[in-house]
């Protein structure tokens, strides 16, 4: 009842790794057609290959994990894939309702927490309700823009007769922005004041980086994306717009003289740590925020409703800007890097970021690659990687996937290359050995403290 209700949702992909408590779970996988089961050594890899798949899918993967250790050893990748607005249907095993009294080893505070990472979370009760909690975890899931939904899953509901399968369950739309909030931002746009529109989620999108381009050119906003972004279209022929830099001082000279910051699906622009005598907010104090949409609300609309507003053409320039692709020689250097990378992206590939330090150069100098999807490690948490790069290339097998992974974080993960090679995937992963924990060097002297030696 539980596979046939994820499926009658549309939820036909679910990321492994089982323990005893789901063995019943494991053998409906098996006996029921249209549901693909792939199997990850790590929990960690678990969550993030959901992550990654449903970034590119549009729609939830399950996952299946062993218990409350099973879910904290893939809590990491449950944390990016929040802050990614990723949509994601988690089944945790249980002991079995009568067993919890005893304290068997694994007993754990599962809902506790689950609850750290979820917008959604339930404990199946009996076996007649697995099926409409499965429905509801996908119902909750697909609410915009995006959630985490967690089902626990004690092991005696799983064996017992009485399962009935649900059928979906109505998904919910995104809200569309009031016209009063868009003649707001009109009013400030008209101004003609230094402003900056800082845009995420759906605005990153290839339909709402063009109706941002509409609203930058009648306003003469300077368009940029929050830090860390959940997908973006890029390259030639599409609007080439920049991350707001991860360095405190470098991403103040950016919004240096701002005025208006408008916010589309995105948060104001926040420094990823707090330093002594450093600022947490990146733009001027002085500077006035507004909210354009929420990431709940249809962004893309609320942009060309704005560009209306403005009276601006349907159809404006993209303009053209970064560097010209060419495979450079020499050593490592992270705009050389870039500069190659760009020559030699496949059309219609995705890139999966996991790189904070040698990563921070990548953007402009891909401006003029060949078209393709960036998705990125968006809460921190590293080790996103080498795991997401394997659910989008399951999620698009036509696609090929470049991986470009630091050497540290795809230590967290590695385990996913298993998987990678065991489905044969498409991936190509490239891995920025500098062999030293490198970020921690530049964060020691960011926070005013001494590196050893």
């Amino acid at each position: 009842s539980l596979v046939r209700s994820l499926l009658a949702s549309g939820v036909d992909t679910c990321f492994a790794n089982p323990g005893t408590s789901e063995m019943h779970f494991v053998a409906a996988l098996d006996k029921v057609g249209g549901m693909r089961c792939f199997l990850g050594m790590a929990e960690g890899v678990v969550t993030g290959c959901a992550d990654g798949y449903a970034r590119m899918k549009g729609k939830p993967a399950a996952t299946l994990m062993h218990c409350g250790p099973g879910l904290a050893n893939g809590i990491s990748n449950m944390h990016n894939a929040r802050r990614a607005n990723t949509p994601m249907v988690n089944i945790v095993g249980d002991h079995a309702t009568y067993h919890l009294p005893f304290d068997a080893p694994l007993t754990y505070d599962t809902e506790g927490l689950a609850r750290t990472v979820s917008h959604w979370l339930c404990r199946s009760g009996s076996s007649n309700r697995i099926g409409v909690d499965a429905a509801s975890a996908v119902q909750a899931a697909m609410a915009p823009p995006g959630q985490i939904a967690t089902l626990i899953l004690p092991s005696d509901t799983a064996w017992s007769d009485g399962g009935k399968v649900a059928n979906p369950l109505p998904v919910q739309k995104r809200s569309e922005v009031g016209p009063e909030k868009i003649r707001n931002v009109a009013v400030a746009l008209r101004k003609r004041e230094r402003t900056v529109i800082v845009l995420s989620g759906q605005s990153i999108s290839e339909e709402g980086l063009v109706a941002a381009q509409r609203v930058a050119h009648g306003s003469g906003a300077m368009l940029k994306t929050s830090t860390q972004i959940p997908r973006m279209a890029r390259g030639r022929g599409r609007v080439p717009v920049d991350r707001i830099p991860y360095v405190i001082e470098k991403a103040v000279s950016v919004l240096e003289g701002v005025r208006h910051v408008v916010l589309v699906g995105a948060k104001p622009p926040t420094a990823f740590f707090a330093y002594p005598g450093k600022p947490s907010l990146l733009s001027p104090t002085n500077a006035k925020t507004y909210v354009l949409a929420s990431p709940e609300e249809d962004a893309v609309a609320a942009l060309n409703s704005l560009a209306d507003e403005l009276a601006v053409p349907k159809k404006v320039e993209i303009p053209q800007c970064g560097i010209k692709p060419s495979v450079q020689k020499g050593p490592f250097e992270p705009v050389a890097f870039a500069t190659t990378l760009a020559a030699l992206l496949p059309e219609n590939c995705i890139v999966s970021e996991d790189s904070v330090t040698s990563g921070r150069e990548l953007f402009e100098p891909t401006f003029n690659a060949n078209p393709h999807d960036w998705i990125q490690i968006t809460g921190g948490a590293i080790g996103q990687g080498f795991p997401a790069a394997t659910g989008a290339a399951l999620a698009c097998p036509d696609r090929k996937v470049i991986c470009l992974q630091a050497d540290g974080a795809g230590m967290y993960t590695l385990q996913a290359l298993w998987t990678q090679a065991r489905e044969k995937l498409d991936v190509i992963n490239v891995i920025f050995a500098n062999r030293i924990y490198k970020i921690l060097h530049g964060e020691l002297l960011a926070v005013g403290a001494k590196p050893g030696v």
